[in-house]
């Protein structure tokens, strides 16, 4: 692979120890897979940030870092609401290491809003066509296929090489020929809501790491493929797909004839869903956006939840709309922020968690050790309601 003469530096430690572990890791992958060059990113997203999930290894590795980030980075979520994290049940020993992660973050300058949906925060951070080096495989597959910006699903450790290096290697879906669907899939019947999430869970498992072209009967809204993607990113390894006349490169393909097809008819999104006696009913997997907290405050107006009700998102969202947080946390229901029922370790104290997500429905099981049903989100708040 071609490194400039600065980026030779930089490997043979002449701006030290720290830069030269980031260049040593992007030289690495760009070596595995056929990179050319490094290109500059506009942002980064970085994962490894729950103490739940990297644990003392991860702490101790990023305190270790001297340096400073060169493009806007932004960090994954959390393990615990940095503000409330009592209210979520959490110990003091989790909030304390919880703690010194975001700090050894700060002191490398990256910012420590820590969501799964940065483009919810700033438009500055990805636009159509901008290459990004960003991790969490929700947000990965949006700034990809929503956005029509280019990264690759970075882990944690790349993505922040790349956020202090301001580069990433040359491949995968940086890459025009990467990009180009590779399997047709008919959707039957019109969805809404969360059946784009049921839709995800389903074409996920079917397609693997492929690019997923979609056929539509209905037009989702943004909301609605971030369902999708995210969904699929979690039963699948989906990064990029694209929706007939809906996602921005779509259009690129009106003449592709596919190798493969695959149809999709709607009692297949329907057996997704289940019915049960959830203890927690969990919403923002993704965080959740304006809309979604519009509809929840709407479902919730004069009632009151008997049931433990949480709704994560991003302190930005949380933030700028404080009467929507009113009105929700008024039917007894909590919003959180920079966490989600995912990477916390507060909701493994329950036994069933209902969601309105698909890529939650397949994560919980596995990383919560809690059963998992998946509803709409109204049938999750009838829950929610029920005594």
């Amino acid at each position: 692979m071609y490194l400039t003469p600065e980026e030779e530096k930089i490997i043979n430690g002449g701006r030290g120890a720290t830069y030269q572990k980031a260049m040593e890791i992007l030289t690495a992958l760009g070596d595995i897979y056929g990179a050319d060059r490094l290109i500059p990113i506009r942002s980064a997203q970085i994962a490894g940030v729950s103490y739940k999930t990297i644990g003392e290894a991860g702490l101790e590795w990023i305190s270790d870092l001297k340096g400073k980030v060169a493009v806007p980075s932004i960090l994954n979520p959390a393990g615990m609401d940095m503000e409330c994290w009592q209210e979520m049940g959490i110990d003091r020993a989790f909030a304390q290491k919880q703690g010194e992660i975001i700090r050894a973050y700060e002191s490398l300058g990256v910012r420590t809003e820590c969501t799964c949906t940065p483009y919810h925060i700033s438009d500055n951070l990805a636009g159509f066509g901008d290459h990004l080096a960003w991790s969490e495989s929700s947000a990965v597959s949006y700034a990809n296929s929503v956005i029509g910006a280019r990264t690759n699903r970075e882990g944690g450790p790349s993505a922040l090489s790349a956020a202090l290096i301001g580069k990433t290697a040359n491949y995968g879906f940086h890459l025009d020929d990467n990009r180009v669907p590779t399997v047709l899939i008919k959707v039957e019947g019109k969805l809404r809501d969360s059946d784009y999430g049921a839709l995800g869970y389903i074409a996920g498992e079917m397609v693997g790491d492929r690019v997923p072209y979609f056929k539509l009967e209905s037009t989702p809204s943004k909301d609605e493929l971030k369902y999708l993607g995210a969904a699929m990113a979690a039963s699948g390894a989906v990064a990029l797909y694209h929706v007939e006349g809906v996602t921005p490169e779509s259009g690129k393909y009106k003449n592709w004839v596919p190798d493969e097809s695959i149809t999709i008819e709607e009692k297949q999104m329907k057996d997704v869903y289940s019915s049960g006696e959830p203890d927690l009913i969990a919403f923002g997997c993704p965080h959740s956006s304006v809309p979604e907290l519009e509809k929840l405050a709407q479902l919730l107006d004069g009632k009151t939840v008997k049931r433990e009700t949480w709704i994560c998102t991003s302190r930005f969202v949380r933030d700028k709309n404080p009467e929507l947080v009113r009105r929700i946390e008024k039917s007894g229901a909590k919003v959180f922020c920079d966490t989600c029922m995912v990477v916390s370790p507060a909701s493994e104290r329950f036994s069933c968690m209902m969601v309105n997500s698909g890529k939650a429905h397949k994560y919980v099981p596995n990383l919560c050790g809690v059963k998992s049903i998946m509803g709409s989100t109204e049938a999750c708040i009838e829950a929610a309601l029920r005594e």
